[in-house]
């Protein structure tokens, strides 16, 4: 007998999504370098911000977010009223798609993107197509000759998660104003303050009436534990996601704690600056110890193996002496070990020992 109960088309195609992992059984100090943290966590400025706010905890938190929005307007030279913040940008992709897809909908994303687009595309009943890449990069054309009457949503991480390949912001341009006149191009900028005197896609966001830019506090300004995001992009878009977002969506201590962070841009200057010099060092110690991987510009390292089966033993081989990284044969890339740019003590015990797996040793 059929169960009367039954959720919505798409909902149970969803494959549970796997964060990286945390801990090694039997091993108290392991390293994480799973899950693109910033290992220098968050500024003093926004720790601060954060023990403020337990004097206020009985107080409903603001909601419209409109001293967080003015200060990373302010930061980045935006308009504040085209700015809506979210639980993470994982949320803001959940809104986006809830409001424009659905069923016989279709929504596209490259073959080694961001796993939430398929997933918040199932969730709205309508159908996650991938697109294939050119050597782990973005391919403009293979999208755009992907797109039907059924596209609604195109989703770009740039830089990308897991390859860290990215494309210029003429390549965005041309994507976007070559799309159906339907369909709306989403750039997951999430890690774009990793690269220097890029906007993440903002100019085009403020200029072009089918681009919407999202980011993220996650990354670079270490909030990770407080999940929260925002998107520019505009008017109409913004006013019609606001129709759906919860009121209450963000805490007092997200909201002060973020605010505090995105003022604090000296700090993000220095991370971004040690993260570029640990990134070059780890990728080119990568490749001496004959692991390649692409260049990456944000903070990880996609190391390639010669087999799904190596890159599995290789995984293991670390987690023994407490080193978890990120399998990622989910994204379509079974071969390959994603490896988050940790600190430098991190960086040099990972490529060291990556060096004594390959030349057959053991810990």
């Amino acid at each position: 007998m059929t169960d009367p109960i039954r959720p919505q088309p798409g909902i149970l195609d969803i494959a549970l999504y796997e964060g990286g992992a945390s801990h090694v059984a039997g091993i108290s100090d392991a390293i994480k370098l799973s899950s693109n943290e910033n290992p220098h966590g968050p500024s003093d400025k926004a720790k601060e911000a954060f023990q403020r706010c337990m004097h206020k905890l009985h107080r409903y938190p603001s909601t419209d977010h409109a001293a967080l929005r003015q200060a990373i307007a302010e930061v980045h030279g935006l308009d504040p009223t085209r700015i809506i913040c979210g639980v993470g940008s994982d949320e803001i992709i959940r809104m986006i798609t809830n409001a424009y897809a659905g069923p016989k909908d279709e929504v596209l994303h490259t073959e080694h993107g961001f796993l939430m687009y398929s997933i918040a595309a199932k969730g709205a009943g309508a159908t996650p197509v991938a697109v294939p890449e050119r050597e782990r990069t973005i391919d403009v054309d293979a999208i755009l000759a992907a797109c039907t009457k059924k596209t609604k949503i195109v989703f770009i991480a740039n830089p990308n998660n897991p390859t860290g390949t990215m494309v210029g912001l003429a390549e965005l341009e041309r994507l976007a104003t070559g799309l159906p006149k339907q369909a709306i191009l989403v750039i997951d900028s999430a890690y774009a303050e990793y690269v220097e005197g890029y906007d993440g896609g903002a100019e085009l966001a403020h200029r072009l009436p089918n681009v919407i830019m999202t980011r993220t506090f996650s990354k670079i300004y270490g909030l990770g534990g407080l999940r929260i995001g925002w998107a520019y992009g505009p008017q109409a878009i913004i006013d019609v996601l606001s129709r759906i977002r919860d009121p209450f969506n963000l805490s007092t201590a997200q909201l002060e704690t973020a605010e505090a962070a995105v003022r604090d841009q000296d700090w993000i200057t220095h991370c971004r600056g040690e993260n570029t010099r640990l990134r070059h060092w780890l990728s080119e110690a990568l490749a001496e110890r004959g692991v390649p991987n692409d260049t990456s510009m944000a903070n990880f390292v996609l190391a390639r193996f010669g087999s799904e089966a190596e890159a599995v033993a290789c995984d293991e081989f670390l987690k023994k002496d407490g080193l978890i990284v990120r399998r990622v044969a989910s994204y379509g890339l079974p071969h390959c070990l994603r490896i988050t740019v940790g600190d430098e003590p991190s960086c040099r015990r990972v490529a060291h020992l990556i060096g004594v797996f390959k030349a057959g040793g053991t810990v």
